[in-house]
């Protein structure tokens, strides 16, 4: 049988020939670069051949002149190539260098702690990783890595400046570190994280999935949540007051209330003066350094508010159910004590769920990067008509791609997450939280052909309102922070790297489809008779 290799494309270029092709068109570059020199000089010479003209001779000052621009032009093309062509060069020169750092690190591993499988592998395996970032963490003097079913805090999270006196040895500010197994309930098991795909003797097989179940294992004790209520709820009021002495006492946790709540305890006894609370926006910014797990109570829109809090990377989140609906808040509130005693304990099954990175590029804007600043959004983003009475025109993108163009109410693009939301209610279909991917739904759209798409979770979708649009659009993410969208104006959207973790009551499959069963009646009808015709 014939034998084949799949190639993985680089950012610098397409595989290997790339490096000749630069190295061709620099050449080709430098010879264009000589010709537009020797046409700037044949001007410049056929300039000074020239005798002293009258000053009444206005055809030759006119053509006189239009011969110092043509030199002129040539002059800046020229210099803007020769720019062109050092730029590329110089990120050749960067490329290669990291090339050579990353194979150099490679050849180390085995004296630094990488599996003694992974290095007997072969040159080409470590030459193609090496086009790759990776992780390595020091440790006690020591270059290490965790094992490669698992990931670990301290990996991702400094909890210490690096030129502090007191070093990390600081135990009351330093976070709870955890690590994330694929496995069930953080049990050991021999299975690795491997490549998806194999293609061993001309045989292309798919190896272990990229998306098991996650558990949470403490590796050392948590001090510090933070609880998120339910605003305008008498219960939600007198389980947070009960909640937080429990923590405190039993517990020795430190915790943190939003501002409301604080007021809300204090009103209720002085004895909550130990409870923490933010200022401003820039203390809230710093809540993730600080705090090792979130307790929300409340729904859905509790979990939302908690994760918009977090610009960056969010705590664990326990989301007990205190709504009227709630597909994220598998846990009750009756049994809070026995739930946040597992949690704290560990370890715990956790959904990972993805968030959307969104933003707007006005057309006044002269470049991509004059943009508003991000919002991340854990159910959907919506662009609608407004209170227009006119259909929505947007022009829509998947990298660069053209995908179509929307004619109807609107457009929601949403996370797996969010399937169950307002993509739901206009036809999308309901999807795993964990699967990873972008549900592309259109709201009422005036064609019967146009259905809903799910796309892959590494795609930049793009959403234009075109200049011929009769009226301009809005947008608004999980609901809040509408904005305008006028012609020319553009949304940005792709996955963002910082999921959100919820709890598990059992694990992440069993609490989906017990959600839409118990929240939706999925599929719910009376069982047909057994005394019918035969």
């Amino acid at each position: 049988m014939a034998t084949y290799k799949l190639n993985h494309t680089d950012s610098v270029g397409n595989g290997g020939g790339d490096a000749n092709s630069l190295g061709s068109n620099q050449e080709n570059g430098f010879s264009d670069l000589s010709s537009l020199a020797q046409s700037e000089k044949a001007v410049q010479e056929f300039l000074i051949q020239q005798t002293p003209m009258q000053a009444n001779d206005d055809h030759l000052i006119e053509f006189s002149e239009a011969l110092r621009t043509v030199a002129k032009a040539l002059r800046g093309s020229s210099e803007g190539k020769a720019l062109a062509q050092a730029e590329a060069a110089e990120w050749k020169r960067r490329y290669e260098l990291e090339r050579s750092k990353n194979l150099q690190l490679l050849h180390k591993a085995p004296w630094n702690g990488v599996c003694a499988d992974e290095s007997n592998s072969s040159n080409g395996t470590m030459d193609q990783l090496a086009k790759s970032p990776r992780l390595h963490v020091q440790e006690n003097g020591k270059s290490g890595r965790c094992s490669l079913d698992r990931i670990c805090a301290h990996e991702v999270l400094q909890d210490c400046e690096p030129n502090s006196p007191n070093g990390c040895n600081n135990k009351l500010k330093r976070k709870a570190s955890f690590k994330l197994s694929w496995g069930c309930k953080g049990q050991a098991n021999d299975q690795h994280k491997k490549d998806i795909v194999s293609f061993e003797s001309g045989n292309i097989t798919t190896a272990d999935r990229s998306s098991k179940q996650i558990s949470l294992t403490w590796e050392s004790s948590p001090q510090t949540v933070i609880i998120f209520t339910k605003p305008n709820s008498t219960s939600v009021r007198v389980l947070s007051v009960e909640m937080v002495r429990w923590l405190r006492d039993h517990k020795g946790l430190n915790v943190y209330v939003e501002p409301r709540v604080k007021a809300e305890l204090l009103s209720e006894s002085s004895s909550f003066d130990f409870v923490q609370t933010w200022e401003d926006d820039k203390e809230i910014s710093l809540l993730h350094p600080k705090v090792d797990l979130v307790i929300t109570l409340g729904g859905d829109g509790t979990v939302l508010w908690a994760a918009s809090m977090f610009k960056g990377p969010v705590p664990p989140i326990v989301p007990f159910s205190m709504g009227s609906l709630g597909f994220m808040t598998p846990f009750h509130s009756e049994q809070y004590r026995d739930c946040l005693e597992a949690v704290l304990r560990g370890p715990i099954s956790i959904t990972l769920r993805h968030r959307l990175q969104c933003h707007i590029i006005r057309d006044k804007a002269r470049h991509d990067y004059e943009t508003e600043e991000n919002m991340l959004v854990l159910n959907e983003v919506t662009i609608d008509r407004g209170i227009s009475s006119y259909l929505t025109n947007l022009e829509c993108y998947c990298d660069n791609s053209f995908v179509t163009c929307v004619q109807g109410d609107g457009l929601i693009l949403s996370t797996t997450s969010g399937s169950t939301a307002y993509s739901l209610a206009a036809g999308g279909s309901m999807v795993h939280p964990q699967v990873p991917g972008i549900l592309f739904t259109p709201i009422c759209p005036h064609s019967l052909s146009f259905r809903p798409l799910i796309l892959p979770d590494h795609v930049t979708v793009r959403v234009q309102v075109p200049f011929n649009s009769r009226s301009s659009a809005w947008v608004s993410f999980d609901g809040k922070g509408r904005k305008q969208l006028e012609a020319g104006d553009a949304l940005v959207c792709s996955m963002a790297p910082w999921p959100v973790s919820t709890a598990c009551q059992v694990e992440s499959t069993n609490d989906f489809l017990r959600s839409i069963h118990d929240g939706l009646h999925w599929n719910l009808r009376k069982t047909q008779s057994s005394d019918g015709p035969q």
